[in-house]
Parts: C-alpha cells; sequence; structure tokens
C-alpha cells in the first residue's frame, strides 16, 4: 500500500511540473506608493508573467507611480530601453525596475528587524518544503 502511495505521488510531482507564481502590486497613475496596500495585490499569470515591473515617472505634479505582473522578457526590454531616460529627482525621468520576489515592487522594506512589512511565502516556497518532508516521511 505504501509503495503504491509513494509511486502515485511522485507521477503526480513529475507530471505537474513546477509551476512559478509570483504576487505583484498593481496600479496605475499612483503617487507616494499609495497603492502598495493588500488590495493591490494581484496573482500574476502562472510561468508567464514571472517578474514584477515599477515604472516611477517625475513629472510636475510629482512622482508617480505604476506597478504590475509582467514576463520577465518584456520588463527587461522595458527597462532598458527607458535606462537613458532615467535620472531620478529630475522631471521627466522614466525609471522602470524589473524584481522577481513577492511583493517586490512595493516599497522598499523597513530595517531587517521590522517583520510587520515582510513578504508571504510563495506557494512554490512552500511546495517546495512540503514536498521532500512528504516523501521522507513514506519512505520511513
Amino acid at each position: 500500500m505504501r509503495l503504491l502511495l509513494y509511486t502515485t505521488l511522485c507521477g503526480f510531482l513529475l507530471s505537474t511540473g513546477a509551476a512559478v507564481q509570483i504576487q505583484c502590486y498593481q496600479c496605475e497613475e499612483f503617487q507616494k506608493h499609495e497603492c502598495s496596500s493588500p488590495e493591490f495585490i494581484v496573482n500574476c499569470t502562472i510561468n508567464v508573467q514571472t517578474v514584477c515591473q515599477k515604472e516611477v515617472v517625475h513629472n510636475s505634479d510629482g512622482v508617480i507611480y505604476r506597478k504590475s505582473c509582467a514576463s520577465s522578457a518584456a520588463c527587461l526590454i522595458a527597462s532598458s530601453g527607458y535606462q537613458s531616460f532615467c535620472s531620478p529627482g529630475k522631471i521627466g525621468s522614466v525609471c522602470i525596475s524589473c524584481c522577481n520576489t513577492a511583493l517586490c515592487n512595493g516599497p522598499r522594506p523597513r530595517k531587517r528587524g521590522n517583520l510587520a512589512g515582510a513578504a508571504p511565502l510563495s506557494h512554490s516556497y512552500v511546495g517546495g518544503f512540503l514536498i521532500p518532508l512528504l516523501l521522507a516521511f513514506l519512505l520511513t
């Protein structure tokens, strides 16, 4: 019985592959990181949108933020295309950055001792921990 359960589990894990999903903040035209709150968190498209993108525009009204999920290729093309326009603090500056950890397009994290701003674990990290634990249990 244990062998049947083990082989079924292994077959399931091998057939599903490693799905990668990231959470990002998503908003248009916000000032002062106002969209870095829970209601703006979205689940990006699995295995397609693998990075978070943040666009910071300095204009005469102040600083405007645009945040979204993106494919790594699209984000890298956009960020490199605007690299010559990125001059933080200057009017007309447009800076685009890409990152690949949960909610990384939010405000910069506070000091390391503050756990209140810690990002939640993504499903892939939890799966990466539970799968070996389950296999160890089945093999004992």
